[in-house]
């Protein structure tokens, strides 16, 4: 681990000195792109992160929603993109045990897991499905062996990820406001290290996830160990109870070195601290080496004297490691010692805030062509187009991943995967509805409008259970910052995100930003990944059995708008053309109505339309609901398009409702009150997929037939090759 020659030259000038070999790799761990931010966080500020729901408290590691009835809400989300990409299964795992950890430091139990996957080609490359299938199974393990259930994600395959594996963990938690950790501290105040033991896995892991991946280095991944972590969680609540926790925070990225430096920094206190009297699983390490451990399943919490014996009783009680390795002072100072020898001697706020980046950023040149659409060859046999495209992996079924992950667990989960959006029963008699939502082919094309679709397309997603939005969580991931194009994207993305959560006042409550995002092909597209929290103040929309009779009514506008598209990019083979925008006042307008549809019960089940655009969306209720539906293209609501559009384009806003025929006008004077677009274009019955223009058969498959195609070729394709 090592600073840049100008990062050591100011370090020296803060410090007044040259610093020992223990500082530099304290802040050179702390002053990483994984743990600083140094490159993003100037411009992060701009995104609205405030609103009447939003709790603030200093030193943080989730963000906080007050959901009412004395409860809250907690959640975070994280990356571990390279450690996944070297060692899928532990990888993966560790990424769910730092974000449950986020979530427990609050002092909130965490109460469900969402993953977000993305791999290379896995119809033609071996490695992908080799990382695909270990990252799946370490995620089940891990959340399966905590008792925490996964109830959703997403996952993508493209070739930009060749040899290389995005995986991002998102995690819930809840709790009683009265029982938030409110982290203060005074001088005297014990530090206590919580867990595991610390040894020599992970040793430069946020150095690692902060350069492009290069070399397979093992040794900086994680080794997880679920069960220990289980009870870290019924320990740490249990202290929360006897209120023995003054402040606490994860050891994460850069281990003791950042939860040291920042927790300090937060609560403007000092602490020194004894490396011998860290709990190791080595007896021979050196204090650089405890310093920067990122060995997993460890939280580092102040409490006072006298609460000191309680909180040992209490680890001794779980079989929990736990040791006193040093105490509060107030001269704002780090100091870390192995007995009376010192090691490192900094003041906190210079180790804990890296001097920030301003990088220069420029417009990709790709982007200036990128625009133009060819003329595509024409499609002869659409059935066929279609039982090809229900097989692929982006549109193929996802229950063999969400099948292996327990999501019963908790006897919360009302909305189970394989919905639009997952819902969560808390205890004050509300729904927490929640779901992420990524799209790496839109935003190559327009990294703004491509991060507002993926924004909005995770709020339609809660729509569709009859929440409302109420907050944002932001993963950022890209390649090389320094490279001044790739850096452009990043902020276009991010304008883009800060423009809809400011017009549909959503607050952003937490992110991460993963940057160094590189395959030896290059950088990968822009993938911003975003998380929705909704609330639903009375009851969620369970979806129904759709039944003969009943009516499909389109909400939203198809637009020509193919670029970015399954359609193009799966059975085209082509990159480009215009992507899909996000009208904001239309967007609001349906969201508003299709909510107030469901309030008064008028719906079945609502579907939002998205990749690979209506043909897919329409099957996928007939799939899940075994049953047929003849939709009627020019019926669809929009300007006037070949069939190949009406069927395929991605347009945004738009929604699918199964409405039974008694409730059709009162439905219709709801959309019509809110001025939406919309129109009654099918009717479920029979044994048959069927898309008719006119007189004209365009689609034409059976149910039972399409249906075996979509739930077994991603296992198949997997499991066989």
């Amino acid at each position: 681990m090592s600073l840049e020659s100008q990062e050591l030259e100011e370090l020296k000038s803060k410090i007044g000195r040259n610093p020992t070999s223990t500082e530099l790799q304290i802040v050179a761990a702390e002053w990483s792109e994984h743990c600083s931010y140094k490159s993003s966080k100037k411009h992060l500020k701009m995104l609205p992160m405030e609103g009447p729901l939003v709790i603030t408290e200093k030193g943080y590691d989730s963000g906080v929603l007050d959901v009412g009835g004395g409860y809250v809400v907690t959640a975070h989300i994280e990356s571990h993109n390279h450690p996944s990409a070297v060692e899928p299964y532990g990888g993966a795992a560790t990424g769910v045990g730092g974000v449950i950890r986020d979530i427990l430091s609050a002092g909130t139990r965490p109460i469900a897991i969402f993953d977000g996957l993305r791999f290379g080609n896995i119809e033609k490359d071996q490695q992908a499905r080799w990382l695909f299938k270990n990252a799946v199974t370490g995620i089940a393990d891990y959340g399966n062996c905590l008792g925490i259930p996964t109830i959703g994600g997403e996952v993508e395959f493209d070739g930009c990820y060749e040899n290389y594996a995005l995986v991002d963990v998102a995690a819930i938690g809840f709790g009683k406001k009265e029982n938030l950790i409110k982290n203060h501290s005074k001088k005297g105040d014990l530090v206590v290290l919580m867990g595991g033991s610390t040894g020599r896995d992970g040793i430069g892991g946020s150095q690692f996830a902060s350069d492009s991946l290069e070399s397979e280095d093992r040794s900086a991944v994680q080794i997880p160990d679920p069960f220990i972590e289980k009870l870290i969680i019924e320990a740490i609540l249990e202290a929360r109870n006897q209120k023995l926790i003054h402040a606490m925070k994860d050891l994460g990225g850069g281990g003791l070195s950042c939860a040291i430096s920042e927790t300090a920094d937060a609560l403007e206190i000092g602490i020194e601290m004894d490396v011998a009297k860290v709990h190791t699983r080595e007896s021979d390490m050196h204090p650089d080496e405890i310093m920067v451990s990122e060995s997993q399943e460890r939280m580092l919490i102040i409490t006072g004297k006298d609460k000191l014996k309680r909180l040992q009783d209490i680890c001794k009680k779980f079989h929990i490691g736990c040791s006193v390795i040093g105490r509060v002072t107030s001269d704002n100072k780090m100091h870390i010692k192995k007995g009376n020898r010192t090691f490192a001697n900094l003041p906190t706020d210079v180790v804990a805030n890296a001097t920030l980046l301003d990088l220069p950023s420029k417009k990709p040149i790709y982007l200036d062509s990128i625009e133009k659409e060819k003329k595509l060859k024409s499609i002869s046999d659409y059935s066929k187009l279609m039982i090809k495209f229900l097989a692929s992996p982006n549109i193929a079924s996802k229950i063999w991943i969400y099948s292996q992950y327990d999501h019963e667990v908790g006897i919360r989960t009302v909305v189970k995967p394989g919905r639009d959006a997952s819902v969560l029963r808390l205890d004050n008699g509300k729904f927490l509805s929640a779901k992420i939502d990524g799209n790496p082919k839109h935003c190559f094309i327009n990294p703004r409008e491509g991060a507002i679709g993926c924004f909005e397309e995770a709020c339609r997603n809660v729509v569709c259970t009859g929440a409302k939005p109420i907050g944002m969580l932001d993963h950022l991931q890209f390649g090389n910052p320094k490279d001044p194009e790739i850096f452009w994207t990043f902020l276009e993305s991010l304008k883009g995100l800060t423009d809809f959560a400011k017009f549909f006042k959503i607050p952003c409550v937490g992110g991460k930003v993963s940057l160094y995002n590189e395959t030896p092909k290059g950088p990968i597209k822009p993938t911003p990944v975003i998380g929705v929290l909704g609330l639903i103040e009375k009851n969620p929309l369970i979806s129904k059995k759709i039944s003969d009779g009943d009516s499909l009514v389109m909400v939203g506008n198809t637009k020509d708008e193919m670029g970015g598209s399954e359609f193009f990019e799966y059975i085209h083979k082509f990159v480009g053309g215009k992507c899909p925008i996000v009208d904001f006042d239309e967007s609001k307008n349906n969201m508003n109505a299709v909510l107030e549809t469901i309030d008064n019960q008028l719906v079945k089940s609502a579907h939002d339309c998205s990749k690979g655009g209506l043909a897919v969306a329409v099957s996928e209720l007939c799939l899940i609901n075994n049953v047929g539906c003849k939709t009627l293209l020019g019926k669809i609501p929009g300007e006037k398009l070949e069939v190949d559009r009406i069927l395929f384009s991605e347009s945004h806003s738009r929604y699918l409702l199964v409405v039974e025929k008694k409730n059709i006008k009162e439905l219709e004077k709801i959309l019509q009150k809110h001025k939406t677009v919309f129109a009654n274009i099918g009717k479920f019955g029979g044994g048959k997929i069927e898309f008719t223009h006119g007189t004209k058969s365009i689609i034409d498959l059976r149910v039972d037939k399409a249906q075996k195609t979509w739930l077994n070729s991603l296992r198949d394709l997997v499991l066989h090759g």
